[in-house]
Order: structure tokens, then sequence, then C-alpha cells
């Protein structure tokens, strides 16, 4: 005979009903996840660009405080420039060191070319890129924006000289005071009138961005 096979005891099967406020609380939930993650991510990239904002204003402060300092260091040379276009215009002997048949020696007049020193305005490209005015009132943003467009201006002056030079008009020995006198005018106009307010707003450029 053979044996019987045990019969299978069926255990009753338990269904869990759930109901709306079950699945409701479940998206909730994980919306509130969601939002929570994205709002902590929006956080720390906040405190990142800010920190970020704060290094670009330091490094700007750190520029307006060299180019205030090159600033006044080329005033002072420029000045000194004056005084040998004046020695040109009253010595002959001088004079003819600058301009000796036809040909100008620049240097004879400015000894360390015409643009003593540099202004820099890497730190300034840098903000502009990075968006950081949102951290200054527009009055601060204004009064760089006038800093850095009257240093672009000193760049005017080497074309200028140049093209007043490379004129035949220029080199020729009986036009000596009126090419000095225009030299004179041409430095004055881009450097030498423009650098006493440009040191005041470089002071008060950087008294601003002191807390940087």
């Amino acid at each position: 005979m053979q044996a019987k096979k045990p019969v299978k005891e069926k255990h009753p099967t338990v269904t869990v009903e759930r109901g709306w406020k079950d699945y409701m609380g479940e998206c909730l939930l994980i919306v509130f996840s969601v939002l929570l993650a994205l709002g902590l991510t929006e956080y720390f990239n906040g405190l990142h660009e800010k920190k970020q904002a704060y290094e670009i204003l330091h490094q700007l402060k750190e520029e307006l405080i060299a180019n205030k300092k090159n600033a006044a260091v080329q005033y002072a040379y420029h000045l000194q420039v004056f005084k040998r276009i004046d020695s040109a215009k009253n010595n002959p002997v001088f004079a003819k060191q600058f301009l000796d048949s036809g040909k100008v020696h620049l240097a004879v007049l400015m000894p360390e070319g015409a643009l003593y020193k540099d202004l820099n305005e890497v730190a300034w490209q840098q903000a502009k890129q990075n968006d950081v005015f949102k951290y200054l009132d527009f009055s601060t943003y204004s009064l760089l924006t006038d800093i850095y467009n009257n240093q672009e201006r000193y760049l005017n002056l080497e074309p200028s000289l140049a093209n007043l030079l490379v004129n035949y008009q220029s080199r020729d020995a009986a036009n000596i005071q009126t090419t000095l006198t225009l030299i004179h005018d041409v430095l004055f106009a881009w450097i030498v009138e423009r650098t006493p307010r440009l040191i005041n707003q470089y002071q008060k450029a950087i008294n601003i961005l002191s807390k940087y």
C-alpha cells in the first residue's frame, strides 16, 4: 500500500486594507524628502557661492590697493616728465637730444616709458564674470565701474602719442616747441588730469570693501 501524502494545511491569507490617508501620508513624506533635499542643496550651494563671492571681492579690494599705489607712483613720475618737457622747451641742447635730425627719442622725456606702472583689472573681470555685485549696492557698483573705465582710458596715452609722433610735422625741428606742447597736453589729458580724482575714488572703494 502506498503511504498517504500529508495534507497541507491551508493558512488563512491576511489582507491589510490601506486607506487613502495612508497613501496620502506616504506621498507627503516623499514630497517632503525631495523638498528637504532640494532645500539643503540650495542652502549649501548658496553658502559656497557667497564664500566664492567674498573671496573675489577680497581680491578686488587688494587689486584696488595695488592700483592706487601704482597710480600715485605713476602720477609723480609724470610730473617729472612735465619738468623734462619744460627743460626741453627752454634748453635747445636738451631739446636736440629729444629730436635729432628728424628722429624722436621719447626716452629723453620719458625714461621709464609712457606708462610707468600697470593698473590691473584681473579681479574686476573675475567679479563681472561671477556676478558678485548683488552683494554690493548700486552706488558702489557705479563707483567701481567709473574707476575701471578711467583706468581703461589710461591706455589711450600710448596710441595718442604714437599718432602725434609719427606725423612728419612733429619731426620737423622748426616745430619742436609745438611738438613738446602737444606731448604735454596728451599726457595731461589722458593721465595727469584724471589721476588725483582716481586716487580718491580708489580710497573710497577700498574703504567700502574693507570688510572683505
